[in-house]
């Protein structure tokens, strides 16, 4: 089996990292006003949607509700915009998916003591097999909190994306190794890589991820961004984030023949 790449800090080798493996690992992508901003954001709207009847609870790969689940974060806090749209993520996206990519979701992942593992999957989902050997899809997830044997690191088989197929049901015990990582860490993978939630065994220890995922621009985003997002954020929006958000556009999703931004 093939082993997680070493974290590294150096992007040019992360890039190769996400060309052999399917996945890197970046300590330090958040500095620490950033993570904490950002982790009180996360846990703030966690409590938010757990007294919201109306959230839509409960995802379909989470095998119990004690997995949770936090939706459209743009429209949240600007902690969760600048991950969308950091410059590390965005070299990534640009090494694995060229320029321009949408951003075709932002999701949040909690896993606290007591939560089931997820299920096994590839988030290239939307793409017929076989699957070309051009990725089609990037996560990016974002460490808010450490990562551990315990707690529901983020387990995945490095090398799955030269597969080229998803998990079959045979698979299931396929060996899989956990992501160990430092809040403030970047996860990033290939959307070809089997991977899934891991199972929290902790006693009293949370997991909490932002997990921005983009696409090539031929794909419809998973987030409706354009009934999603009220025209205030969007007036505010960077050049950058707006092309993430089909906003600015060449080619495809035209308004009379021209970019809608």
């Amino acid at each position: 089996m093939m082993p997680l790449p070493a974290p590294t800090t150096d992007l040019k080798e992360a890039q190769s990292c996400l060309t052999e493996f399917g996945v890197c690992i970046i300590p330090d992508a958040l500095s620490k006003d950033e993570l904490a901003q950002a982790r009180f954001a996360f846990y703030r709207e966690i409590e938010k949607d757990q007294k919201n009847d109306d959230v839509v609870k409960g995802f379909a790969l989470d095998p119990d509700e004690l997995n949770q689940r936090l939706w459209n974060l743009l429209a949240r806090d600007q902690s969760f915009v600048h991950m969308a749209e950091h410059p590390i993520a965005l070299t990534l996206v640009r090494h694995v998916l060229g320029w321009p990519a949408l951003l075709s979701n932002i999701s949040g992942n909690l896993t606290v003591p007591g939560s089931l593992r997820g299920g096994l999957h590839a988030d290239q989902i939307f793409v017929p097999e076989p699957w070309t050997e051009d990725p089609q899809g990037l996560i990016v997830a974002w460490c808010l909190d450490d990562l551990t044997e315990e707690n529901g690191a983020t387990e995945l088989v490095p090398g799955s994306h030269r597969w080229n197929h998803l998990p079959r049901k045979a698979d299931e015990d396929v060996d899989m190794i956990k992501v160990i990582a430092p809040a403030g860490s970047l996860v990033a993978f290939e959307s070809r890589i089997w991977h899934r939630t891991g199972r929290n065994n902790s006693r009293n220890t949370t997991r909490a991820l932002v997990l921005p995922f983009y696409t090539k621009p031929i794909y419809r985003s998973q987030e409706n961004w354009f009934l999603t997002l009220d025209d205030k954020f969007i007036e505010n929006a960077s050049d950058e984030l707006l092309t993430l958000l089909a906003y600015k556009s060449s080619g495809l999703g035209l308004v009379y023949g021209r970019s809608p931004k």
